[in-house]
């Protein structure tokens, strides 16, 4: 009997991406399956009970929703970032999870620029606003995204970039035309752009706080394409209340509402939804990859981009 995969994707893929990944699947000899656009989770409990595979982008994949999959032999998230599969739960139940590094960078970077542009020009409000030429831009984590960001910014922009990873040795940043600095502080300090690219995990979640922000110069602007989580939204109020100039720009809407209340137009931006990996070419990258992983974890027992 043939391995049955599910595509369950709250968010669709695009529609190229989603034919080219089902394509992928069944010419392996696989089932593939389909459930997009969902708005109910009984709706993902009912379609996941007699899969072996799930391929996800943001949807949450519980504990809940493995219990009723007891076929469940594999979960890509078709991203870089999981923290939205209950990876211990995974573990538990014998469950690999993989994610798909590099897939999306592109994408994510490209806004993470565009939305560093915006910021500069006001938000094209027909003000004069200001140049990236010439600006330092600090980089929170040194993955593949911060690499993309950092390779358009020096080569399009002339941007000084400066990177703060701890598990990246100074010397690989160098080699990338960026220059390592030893502490979140400095980081801090220096930047007149900050672009976070850290993931939301227990070290992680709210350790962007007002502490770090105050820090930062008059006029910079934090630029947000990594997890809401991250962020500690109470101190972000404080900032904005106490400091007229700080600018953040974002991929991520708020958890807590009162953000929006306390930020006022010109000095924040939000995107109706997390639009970083939202291209047709990402969403393709990321659906083909999910695919071939799956193919190979089946068919060779390759577990390379397992994460639990």
């Amino acid at each position: 009997m043939s391995k049955k995969v599910l595509i369950g994707t709250k968010k669709p893929f695009a529609p190229e991406a989603r034919d080219a990944t089902l394509s992928l699947l069944k010419e392996a000899g696989y089932e593939a399956l389909l459930l997009e656009g969902y708005e109910d989770p009984a709706e993902l409990l009912a379609a996941v009970k007699e899969v072996n595979a799930l391929i996800v982008r943001s949807d949450k994949i519980t504990d809940e929703v493995m219990a009723a999959a007891p076929e469940l032999k594999i979960v890509v998230r078709a991203g870089a970032g999981f923290d939205n599969v209950d990876c211990e739960a995974a573990t538990n139940r014998g469950i690999v999870v993989m994610n798909t590094p590099g897939q999306n960078s592109n994408a994510v970077a490209e806004l993470a620029i565009g939305m560093m542009i915006m910021a500069a020009r006001g938000k094209y409000d027909g003000k004069s606003g200001t140049e990236l030429r010439g600006k330092t831009l600090g980089l929170q984590a040194f993955g593949n995204v911060a690499r993309r960001v950092a390779e358009i910014a020096i080569n399009g922009f002339n941007m000084k970039v400066i990177a703060y990873d701890p598990f990246i040795p100074e010397e690989k940043i160098r080699e990338a035309g960026v220059t390592p600095v030893r502490t979140l502080e400095e980081l801090y300090q220096e930047s007149d752009y900050l672009s976070l690219h850290i993931p939301a995990t227990e070290e992680t979640k709210g350790s962007v706080d007002y502490d770090l922000m105050s820090l930062m110069k008059k006029n910079a602007v934090l630029i947000n394409t990594a997890r809401a989580e991250v962020i500690d939204e109470d101190g972000l109020v404080k900032i904005y209340e106490e400091h007229p100039h700080f600018k953040y720009v974002s991929d991520v809407a708020p958890l807590n509402k009162d953000v929006l209340v306390v930020c006022d137009g010109d000095r924040c931006f939000f995107t109706p939804k997390k639009m970083g990996a939202q291209t047709a070419e990402a969403n393709l990258n990321a659906g083909v990859a999910a695919a071939r992983q799956i193919i190979g974890f089946f068919e060779d027992g390759d577990r390379k981009y397992q994460v639990n």
